[in-house]
């Protein structure tokens, strides 16, 4: 038993059909060329409307300008920091807390939040920072005895090298080829 080699594909007719039968090793095999109107439903092209592009914002030519598109020209934007909110930032520093309530210009109330409109001139805040103290981050006393720059903060003091430790056990079938194990 076979399948039906002409439900679902070509067949040859005529003279070629004579001709695969004598050349053929197996006649009934099937051509592999579908018929267009079993193999697909509905068949390709055969549907009357045309297909439209739905509008979209990208389509409208009157807002979407050529050099908003380009790739090419994208270039960084600069960033610019203002005097009134680079004083605004130091003060909002957790070690310069003093440094608000001793800047002139501020007001003990507003000092609370402290904003680009509200912050004292940039010279009045920098005039009031501790000289020698750290006000960014750690570690910039000792950095600058030993002529190094300040550490980052978070980074471990000493340059001491993560040493791994056993960790909990995790629950692992013994016969598994990649065994899980936890380090801390």
């Amino acid at each position: 038993m076979s399948a039906e080699p002409t439900l679902y594909h070509l067949a040859s007719t005529g003279f070629w059909k004579k001709f695969r039968d004598v050349v053929a090793v197996n006649p009934l095999i099937s051509s592999g060329l579908p018929l267009q109107d079993k193999h697909r439903y509905p068949p390709p092209a055969s549907r009357p409307e045309r297909y439209a592009t739905p509008a979209t914002a990208a389509s409208d030519v009157a807002f979407n300008q050529y050099y908003n598109r380009d790739v090419r020209r994208a270039y960084p934007k600069t960033s610019v920091v203002t005097q009134a909110e680079l004083s605004a930032l130091l003060i909002a520093a957790p070690a310069l807390k003093a440094v608000s309530e001793g800047a002139e210009g501020v007001d003990t109330a507003s000092t609370a939040v402290v904003t680009a409109e509200n912050a004292p001139a940039l010279t009045a805040v920098i005039e009031q920072l501790p000289t020698g103290r750290s006000f960014v981050g750690g570690g910039i006393e000792t950095a600058a005895r030993e002529g190094l720059p300040p550490t980052p903060p978070g980074s471990r003091a000493g340059g001491s090298k993560w040493v791994p430790k056993r960790g909990l056990e995790i629950p692992v079938n013994p016969h598994t080829y990649f065994p899980i194990e936890g380090y801390t």
